[in-house]
């Protein structure tokens, strides 16, 4: 993955109200790299997940552990 797709969409995250909602209700990391993929920004769920804890710019990524899910 080239870091500088997801900061690049994190950047435009950060700038659009909407974007940002729809990226904190998506259930997924792969659901986050769709809406991502359809804006022209190319990066996995899993190397979304991989950057867990890492700041870019003024975002951090965060993986949200869900009820039920499998370590």
């Amino acid at each position: 993955m080239a870091l500088d797709q997801l900061e690049a969409f994190l950047t435009k995250m950060q700038s659009e109200p909407v974007l940002k909602n729809e990226v904190l209700t998506a259930s997924t990391a792969d659901d986050v790299a769709r809406i991502a993929v359809k804006l022209g920004f190319e990066f996995s769920g899993d190397e979304l997940l991989r950057m867990s804890g890492k700041k870019f710019g003024g975002v951090t990524v965060i993986k949200t552990d869900l009820p039920g899910e499998y370590n």
